[in-house]
């Protein structure tokens, strides 16, 4: 039976930060937009009792906080999915990364399986939260599609994380779902409150695209380091099917455009604050080295674990720095 300390290993707590980084970007883009009072609020003949604005932030905050929470439960339940399927197909029989509970036997299949819904289950009633909160129930839709994605990722009889698309899903779930859904879960929280505020598209995606571009690169490391026993069990992601250096490329690429995007707000004229994102690039440059394709001699295997961690950083880091500037610029 596996240990406690096995389950938290299990639940990959190293990319946890990337769930984190979408939801500080898109609740810091929604803060940042200027609020005011819809006219409906001061119709003096209305029965409804509005929310004072005070209250209506508190709404928000609790908001973002769900929103947190779903991110979070949906990334341990892709993680523990992701154990559970590859564990079963034998994918995880040689690894050369940390542990996994399925195909360690350290748990049963069945209770990996089961945690992997239980998480999505969290997600869940999280989502239910801000469907309350911000009354829009087609976001009911919209989170059973983001469970099926975390499910389908390596589960189902034709897993697209198999197929080479797990970079592209990445991109497209734990990028821009995951900030702009943020951003139009505070908007909405708000606006139902009477307080109303325009949709931050444009800081909003600029951010979403960063760090949906910084994710795939985390994966696209994991899959590097992978690729000899991926390959052999038929595990055809987009690192094993293009090879080691164009892999690389794809990572170093992906990483250092992540944290360049933001620079075109100030070359535009637009507020200086957002030079603070220039701070990530200090923790850029590490991982970016070891990664590197055309070192004399390639890191490969365990050599190549740390570089995970370090792209966590990245993300945390690029989101922390963005989410001020969006926050200072809007404050001048």
């Amino acid at each position: 039976m596996a240990t406690a300390a096995q389950w938290i290993a299990g639940s990959r707590p190293r990319t946890l930060p990337m769930a984190v980084a979408p939801v500080l970007i898109g609740a810091a883009a929604a803060f940042a937009q200027p609020r005011h009072f819809g006219w409906f609020a001061y119709a003096p003949l209305a029965e409804t009792t509005y929310s004072p604005p005070s209250e209506a932030v508190t709404a928000q905050l609790i908001a973002a906080l769900l929103a947190l929470v779903v991110s979070l439960a949906l990334q341990v339940g892709v993680n523990y999915a992701n154990d559970y399927s590859d564990g079963v197909r034998g994918t995880d029989d040689d690894r050369v990364g940390p542990m996994r509970l399925t195909g360690s036997g350290a748990a049963k299949p069945a209770q990996v399986k089961a945690a992997a819904f239980g998480s999505f289950g969290v997600a869940g009633l999280a989502g239910l939260g801000i469907v309350l909160l911000t009354g829009q129930w087609w976001l009911i839709i919209a989170g059973v599609i983001c469970v099926l994605a975390a499910w389908w990722y390596t589960g189902g009889s034709k897993p697209y994380g198999y197929m080479g698309l797990g970079e592209i899903m990445v991109f497209i779930f734990f990028g821009l779902v995951a900030t702009l859904g943020t951003s139009y879960a505070v908007i909405e929280t708000a606006a139902a409150r009477g307080v109303e505020a325009e949709f931050p598209l444009t800081t909003a995606l600029v951010g979403a695209v960063s760090h949906g571009l910084i994710a795939s690169a985390l994966l696209m490391a994991n899959n590097v380091r992978d690729i000899p026993t991926d390959r052999e069990a038929g595990k055809l992601t987009l690192a094993a099917r293009v090879g080691q250096r164009p892999a690389r490329w794809g990572y170093c690429l992906m990483l250092v455009i992540a944290v360049v995007i933001p620079l075109a707000f100030p070359l535009t004229g637009d507020s200086l604050w957002f030079l603070l994102v220039m701070l990530s690039w200090l923790v850029v440059l590490r991982p970016v080295r070891i990664m590197w394709p055309y070192r004399k001699t390639l890191p490969k295997g365990p050599a190549l674990i740390p570089v995970l961690q370090q792209t966590s950083v990245v993300g945390l880091v690029f989101a922390a720095t963005y989410s001020a500037a969006l926050l200072l610029q809007a404050n001048v």
